[in-house]
């Protein structure tokens, strides 16, 4: 896109290879040059789990179930099978994209908190009683079920999928980071930022010029910093579109000193 600020940038995408498409091709309509280079891979969670889970969900014995990402939603969807009598629950999402996702499957969530973050999500949840089945990464923590229990709920988590860091950095990515050619990395998940730490530091720390960095949300940001990275913008909204215009607002500036949250 001419006269765009990210015109020409080269943008290193960390998301595992089948989420990246829909980040890189938000960058390239906006100019930049997008570089998938995967951090950590998804993996199928346990399918009795994730079966036995569906049944019940399907059968009404849970009051809510909460989806905290778009694959969670993808991996529950798949054991509940194409002739599911639906979710005999109230429905709960962390943001707009896993929304979409409920969306695109038919079920309009209940709940949506005003900030896409797992915490505001457990702010936003009533107090109540029975259980409330968490479709989650067998990474993530436990504070969500720490909240809804403090609230009177009875969490119920399964592993919907797992997370684990990428074997390596792809070759191009490598040679663009050792060579400073990287204008921005960006960070869609705590995880991202571990498995990039695992596969590209020595790159990193060879390169000419170090990469702005990027990052999706607060959590993920703390995350990097904890790393040792410079976080020169943070979201917000916390998608995929906010995240590419934290770094349009980011090069229009010329400046990274102010855009940290």
């Amino acid at each position: 896109m001419p006269g765009s600020p990210l015109a020409g940038k080269v943008v290193l995408v960390t998301r595992a290879r089948s989420q990246a498409g829909e980040l890189a091709a938000v960058l390239e309509e906006r100019g930049a040059s997008p570089l998938v280079a995967p951090a950590i891979r998804i993996l199928a969670g346990p399918g009795r789990a994730l079966e036995r889970a569906g049944r019940e969900l399907a059968a009404g014995s849970y009051a809510w179930v909460v989806f905290t990402s778009r694959t969670g939603v993808e991996s529950v969807f798949s054991h509940l099978g194409s002739d599911h009598p639906g979710i005999g629950a109230s429905v709960g999402a962390v943001g707009e994209g896993t929304a979409a996702a409920l969306r695109q499957r038919g079920v309009e969530p209940d709940l949506i908190p005003s900030t896409f973050t797992t915490e505001a999500l457990a702010r936003a949840m009533p107090r109540g009683s029975g259980k409330v089945l968490l479709a989650r990464a067998d990474i993530a923590s436990e504070d969500l079920e720490a909240a809804l229990t403090g609230k009177g709920w009875s969490p119920v988590r399964v592993d919907a999928y797992r997370t684990v860091p990428a074997g390596r950095l792809p070759a191009a990515a490598s040679r663009a980071l050792r060579g400073g050619k990287v204008d921005a990395v960006t960070f869609t998940s705590a995880s991202t930022v571990d498995g990039f730490v695992q596969v590209a530091g020595a790159a990193l720390g060879a390169g000419r010029r170090k990469p702005k960095v990027a990052c999706i949300g607060p959590v993920t940001a703390a995350r990097a910093r904890e790393a040792g990275l410079r976080v020169d913008a943070v979201a917000d909204p916390h998608t995929i579109d906010g995240l590419v215009a934290a770094l349009e607002r980011l090069f229009a500036s010329g400046r990274s000193a102010g855009l940290e949250r």
